[in-house]
């Protein structure tokens, strides 16, 4: 257990240092556009997917946060949905996951 609460805890910082990234390459969006059209379109796109990259990190923030709750409440091994054993394997994998094998494939 204390293997996946590090696991977690180095994945939320990782998850942090890069949401920091991304905050500060879109703060820097505040200056004019470039005055060429095509230049001005690649910049846009550019945002729009530094914009999608920084929403799906938090949304793996908050799975990793859920994980760490669920170490604190001694549930973290319990699937969430049938509350059997998540197999150790899967949280090797995916020390977020909260649901065992079977219920990840039919949900």
């Amino acid at each position: 257990m204390n293997d996946s609460k590090a696991k977690l805890k180095a994945l939320r910082l990782t998850i942090t240092e890069r949401q920091t990234l991304l905050a500060r390459h879109t703060r820097k969006r505040e200056e004019p556009l470039p005055a060429d059209f095509s230049e001005q379109a690649v910049e846009l796109e550019n945002e729009e997917t530094m914009i999608e990259l920084d929403l799906r990190l938090g949304e793996k923030l908050k799975l990793v946060d859920r994980a760490l709750a669920r170490i604190e409440a001694g549930v973290y091994d319990q699937c969430a949905n049938c509350e059997g054993e998540i197999e150790a394997g899967r949280h090797t994998a995916l020390p977020e996951a909260v649901l065992c094998a079977s219920c990840a494939a039919t949900g």
